[in-house]
């Protein structure tokens, strides 16, 4: 199981979530960290992530080899993370096969209806439940 964790700007999200897969599937899945700059791919990786790519290529490249993609809603909205999310990387990361896993932050002037403002902690617990339901349907992990 390929897991792709996209984030930009820090990278604190992205290093959260691999750390809480890692805690909860250790190396039964493959994590490729993907960051819109070096910074926040070097925080995902550091995390625990099997390998990492940056900048517009490395999303547009491996959003179509993964088997789950997870990240901020921020990653369907071009020129979201204060410009670093470029029209291609949202398309590629829309256009993907692979299941989606987005966590509903409402920094890009997008808004859920239905979802309820809640602490980024319990969004990734979410997230992390979500990829369990989604495992649970695969028989090699």
């Amino acid at each position: 199981m390929k897991i792709a964790v996209i984030d930009g700007q820090g990278g604190g999200i992205g290093r959260v979530v691999i750390e809480k897969i890692r805690q909860e599937f250790e190396q039964k899945v493959h994590i490729v960290a993907l960051g819109t700059n070096g910074l926040a791919t070097a925080a995902m990786l550091k995390s625990g992530a099997n390998e990492g790519g940056t900048g517009e290529n490395a999303i547009v490249v491996n959003a179509k080899k993964a088997d789950i993609i997870v990240g901020s809603i921020m990653l369907l909205v071009p020129d979201s993370m204060t410009g670093e999310l470029t029209d291609k990387m949202a398309g590629a990361i829309a256009r993907s096969e692979a299941k989606k896993v987005l966590i509903p932050l409402n920094k890009c002037d997008v808004y859920i209806a239905g979802a309820v403002s809640e602490p980024l902690p319990h969004y990734i617990d979410y997230c992390i439940n979500i990829i369990k339901e989604l495992m649970g349907g695969k028989k090699n992990v």
